[in-house]
């Protein structure tokens, strides 16, 4: 079995013409979000071996506070082509993921993300479905796990919704 955890980044500061999108930092929600995702993540054991993270700031620092939560990501990789990817890309990037990685954590940008995620969805609790299609927030993480042994077989509608956490649902407890 395989498990993909889709992580937007988290809250970043507004945009302006004087600063390039992929420039833009986390934001002090960002800041605070980022590793409460983290714990959320390994409290529920979703622990990944492999890490991949699109390499705009949002997404380097999402990460760089999300990781010190997490025991145990043995690869990281930082990859350009992550950003502001389209779900195709993002799928075919999940597709060339080494098979001895059982559980991947990919770091990245809407829509792709949210899109990836509702579209490799074919089972899981309707009320999580419901929520996920709903609203794909900052630092919002879907847990996808898989039949199968090879990431090369990923499919559309071939996933099981395992989970779906936002900062803000965490906070409201």
């Amino acid at each position: 079995m395989k498990t993909l955890i889709l992580l937007r980044h988290a809250k970043a500061i507004s945009g302006d013409a004087s600063m390039p999108d992929k420039a833009r930092p986390l934001a002090e929600r960002g800041r605070i979000a980022s590793p409460q995702m983290g714990q959320w993540l390994a409290q529920q054991g979703y622990v990944p071996d492999h890490v991949l993270v699109s390499t705009a700031v949002r997404t380097r620092e999402t990460w760089a506070l999300v990781e010190p939560e997490l025991a145990g990501a043995t690869f990281v990789d930082h990859k350009d082509d992550l950003y502001l990817a389209s779900a195709t890309h993002l799928l075919a990037t999940v597709r060339h993921v080494p098979d001895a990685a059982h559980t991947l954590l990919m770091i990245g940008h809407n829509p792709g993300m949210a899109e990836l995620a509702l579209g490799l969805t074919g089972s899981g609790a309707a009320a999580l479905r419901r929520a996920m299609a709903f609203k794909f927030p900052t630092a919002a993480a879907a847990v996808l796990t898989f039949d199968g042994e090879r990431w090369q077989d990923m499919a559309m509608g071939a996933g099981r919704l395992a989970a779906f956490a936002t900062p803000k649902e965490l906070t409201d407890d």
